[in-house]
């Protein structure tokens, strides 16, 4: 059996006809759904390029395909070409193949709304669209808006899901329940991490830590908005240099605010502390930078369970996190701060920064607690998740003759009518 997955994600499309991407999702990625499904389809935006990309990686290759869709960005983009990721998605062949929706997102929310009734779809729920629009996440008028949309409809298509997993165990499902099985339908649901975590992602044991010298600091994520709270670390860093404390930070990600976060080192007067490395690919490039700091800190106004911070983990390094998403999963509470306190962020820092014997304790916890998301761990309760999705879909296939015509999506309607 074939899977479609709908993907919320940008791909580039060179003149070769090779999909790539600079960050996420990289052919090896899915390779865990085809330990259970003979070949992946994406259906995700893409957007035709004429340079030459060849040092992005490749996401298509063997068995696995991208089934593109019209590329828009923000709303407005979205509003305009409504109709033609319509005609897109109503265009994909579902026949024989499981649904797999990787929420929230609009991608994942119109094909929900393009499937016959009673189809069965799974979904991966990633992150969380209440605090993605909370306050100070973006800077958008109908902001407010969007946070009610987007909840209510992500907690719509989890509640239709036949199979769900959710990357927190506990977090996301408590905001965005799956459905309560019936006499006439079941629901398998899980929680288990996203991230891809083999052998060489592990140190063997906790490094030494550093008990002289400036305390280096790192934090990982998109710079497209400020979900990761990067502007917030920006001034707790000022802080901690104000209250003595030697810093430098590391910034590694790529957006379009990575302008508006150097113009504010700058206004702090830290701009010399501070290096904003781009984007890096995920694996070696990133293990290597983790190495060569002290502390992982993620002030993040909203998450799922996030990557990085597991990532980092690994390596034995101290993580400093807010309270927010899957993290309290992750981190103890002398770890943790509400998010959007910088106060309580430097403070942290101090601490962290003037303790070594803090910083040893948490590595050694952290590099125990990371060894919990190991491929070893998670890779058959995923694909425990992807057999039933296979065996409801099959079901779902062998039953559906003499059924009555469905009626016509609602799909050509969906977030368009709202914003109008």
């Amino acid at each position: 059996m074939d899977l479609v997955v709908a993907l919320e994600e940008r791909f580039a499309r060179t003149p070769d006809g090779a999909y790539r991407t600079a960050t996420s999702y990289p052919r090896a990625f899915w390779d865990r759904y085809l330990s259970v499904f003979d070949r992946v389809r994406i259906a995700c935006r893409v957007l035709d390029v004429p340079a030459d990309r060849s040092h992005q990686r490749r996401v298509d290759g063997d068995r696995v395909s991208v089934l593109p869709l019209p590329c828009y960005v923000g709303p407005r983009q979205y509003l305009l070409m409504r109709a033609a990721v319509v005609r897109a998605i109503r265009a994909i062949d579902f026949a024989d193949s499981a649904v797999l929706l990787r929420v929230p997102g609009v991608v994942g929310s119109l094909i929900s709304r393009t499937l016959p009734p009673a189809r069965p779809y799974g979904v991966e729920v990633c992150g969380d669209p209440f605090d993605v629009f909370a306050p100070g996440s973006i800077d958008h008028p109908l902001r407010p808006f969007f946070r009610w949309w987007f909840s209510r409809e992500l907690a719509r298509v989890c509640r239709g899901a036949a199979c769900s997993l959710y990357v927190t165990q506990r977090a996301l499902q408590q905001r965005y329940p799956p459905p309560v099985p019936t006499r006439r339908s079941t629901a398998i649901t899980v929680g288990v991490s996203d991230v891809e975590m083999p052998d060489e992602a592990y140190r063997p044991f906790a490094p030494s830590v550093s008990r002289s010298g400036s305390l280096r600091i790192i934090s990982v994520g998109t710079l497209e908005q400020m979900y990761k709270g990067q502007d917030l670390l920006l001034k707790a860093v000022a802080r901690c240099l104000a209250a003595g404390l030697d810093t430098r930070l590391t910034l590694v990600g790529t957006g379009r605010l990575m302008p508006v976060l150097q113009k504010l080192a700058r206004e702090l007067g830290t701009a010399d502390r501070v290096t904003f490395t781009g984007a890096l690919p995920s694996g070696a490039a990133i293990r290597a930078a983790l190495d060569e700091h002290d502390l992982f800190v993620l002030a993040s106004r909203q998450e799922g369970l996030p990557r990085a911070m597991v990532e980092a983990m690994a390596r034995g390094l101290p993580c400093i996190g807010t309270m927010v998403g899957g993290i309290p999963e992750l981190l103890p509470g002398y770890a943790l701060v509400r998010p959007g306190d910088v106060r309580a962020l430097t403070e942290r820092i101090v601490a962290f920064g003037r303790e070594p014997k803090l910083r040893e304790r948490a590595s050694r916890e952290n590099l125990a607690a990371a060894r919990r998301y190991h491929e070893s761990v998670l890779q058959p309760v995923r694909e425990n998740f992807y057999r039933e999705l296979a065996s409801v879909t099959s079901a779902w296939s062998r039953g559906r003759r003499g059924r009555a015509p469905p009626s016509e999506a609602s799909a050509s309607t969906f977030f368009g009518r709202a914003l109008r």
